[in-house]
């Protein structure tokens, strides 16, 4: 009985190397987002590119197509985390951490409810997949999140904490527990996270 098990996790790591790769990446980046440092988006320049093999082996195609937005939207924040603050008082200073705009609210719900109906159409239409509805709204709002983490806007994590958890059991559903474990840890550290950042805000 303990041989089989044994062979059975020897057998279940070697197929599923690149998906705990990615998982430990994941933790790396989230570590480093926590601290606001600027070096998780090198991390999360890795963690996509693993990631859509994982993805699309898994028939979650909107996660697959998702990365390549992830991968573009990392050097776009890598970018914007390193211009200058106008209001800086010291030179080189990193942008701040600061709350979302009002004015911005509108744009961000018509974003992510466009980008919703726009990827569920496509994967129920277009694809086999079995879970069209539940994968576009994760996409969908982690163009959101992405976009928002990006400004270095606090609000960021409450995009996070629904993506994250909506993840967890999609991924439980489609078998990659790997990742559901981390999604999991994702759900519990980004309302940490928040708080975090709110400390950091306050010693800017």
């Amino acid at each position: 009985m303990i041989e089989y098990w044994i062979e059975y996790w020897i057998e279940y790591l070697t197929d599923n190397w690149l998906e705990i790769l990615g998982t430990l990446i994941g933790i790396i980046y989230l570590w480093l987002e926590l601290k606001a440092n600027i070096y998780m988006w090198i991390a999360g320049i890795i963690m996509p590119a693993i990631s859509i093999f994982v993805y699309y082996d898994a028939g979650l195609y909107a996660d697959f197509g998702i990365n390549v937005y992830y991968l573009i939207a990392a050097i776009y924040g890598f970018a914007v985390w390193t211009m200058k603050d106008k209001h800086a008082k010291t030179k080189n200073k990193e942008l701040p951490i600061t709350y979302t705009p009002k004015s911005m609210y509108a744009i961000l719900l018509a974003t992510f409810v466009l980008a919703f109906l726009a990827i569920g159409f496509i994967l129920v239409n277009f694809t086999d997949s079995n879970v069209p509805w539940w994968d576009s709204f994760t996409t969908a709002l982690s163009i959101v999140g992405m976009w928002m983490l990006a400004r270095k806007w606090i609000e960021q994590w409450w995009t996070w904490i629904a993506v994250d958890a909506v993840c967890c059991g999609l991924y439980i559903y489609k078998g990659i527990f790997f990742y559901s474990a981390l999604y999991g840890l994702y759900t519990i550290i980004a309302i940490y996270g928040y708080f975090e950042w709110k400390k950091i805000m306050q010693k800017q």
